[in-house]
């Protein structure tokens, strides 16, 4: 089996993962899943798709995270882990989409409007 890549994206990280068939080794940025996040529940949501599947011990998972915080790269990471596992066996697709681990959720941060100090936020209104 090649190396099937797939991206992943949640607010403002991007998570590029490539998987090969091994032994269950994460590498994040050069760095092991375990010390990157280092929280139980970010490792959980990063491994869900795996655990699923039940297939957490036969691939290992390379991975570039790159922009947000701690919990988007961890959801991001999540959806492109997701992906990769549909592209190297598709009847795995009905699964993980009942899980809600296919859906890229659109939420991102609103831009901030002039005149206002933040993006619905108003300034103080004094009558006088």
């Amino acid at each position: 089996m090649n190396a099937v890549n797939a991206i992943g994206r949640r607010k403002a990280a991007v998570a590029r993962v490539f998987v090969n068939e091994g032994s269950g080794k994460i590498t994040v940025n050069k760095r092991e899943l375990v010390q990157y996040f280092p929280s139980g529940i970010l490792q959980y949501v990063v491994l869900q798709p795996l655990n699923k599947l039940g297939v957490a011990e036969k691939y290992d998972i390379r991975v570039n995270l790159d922009g947000g915080g701690f919990k988007g790269q961890a959801e991001a990471l999540r959806l492109a882990i997701a992906r990769a596992l549909v592209k190297i066996n598709a009847e795995d697709k009905p699964a993980l989409r009942a899980e809600g681990f296919l859906t890229r959720d659109p939420r991102v941060v609103e831009r901030k409007k002039p005149g206002r100090p933040k993006a619905r936020k108003r300034f103080q209104f004094s009558k006088r």
